[in-house]
């Protein structure tokens, strides 16, 4: 699904008509981020094939979730950072409140999938 608006979306990255989003300029951070993430579910795993003890397997859970978490949390005020912000300075009066709505709704939305 794209979320971009055509009007006002900002180009960048892969292709002329590639939209450059909030998180974009940390990309590198959430990316490194995101391999680490990735190299403790590895871990996760092996602790399970390994017969480890639960306790310990789910204290690695918790560490995985809260950094996901925080991962999500990041994107979260990008977007409201960039994507409400950029929003709000859409020209037409009618269009900008339009916009503003979809993107705080958007926000929002994302908010409750992390708070379930």
């Amino acid at each position: 699904m794209d979320h971009t608006n055509p009007d006002t979306a900002t180009v960048h990255g892969d292709g002329p008509d590639a939209p450059l989003y909030g998180y974009t300029g940390q990309k590198d951070a959430y990316l490194r981020r995101l391999k680490r993430i990735e190299g403790q579910v590895r871990g996760i795993a092996r602790m399970v094939e390994e017969d480890k003890y639960c306790i310990d397997i789910l204290t690695q859970v918790s560490a995985v979730t809260k950094a996901l978490h925080a991962v999500s949390l990041g994107l979260v005020e990008e977007h409201i950072g960039h994507c409400v912000i950029g929003a709000a300075g859409e020209p037409d009066p009618d269009k900008r409140a339009a916009e503003i709505d979809s993107k705080v709704k958007e926000a929002a939305d994302a908010i409750g999938r992390l708070l379930r």
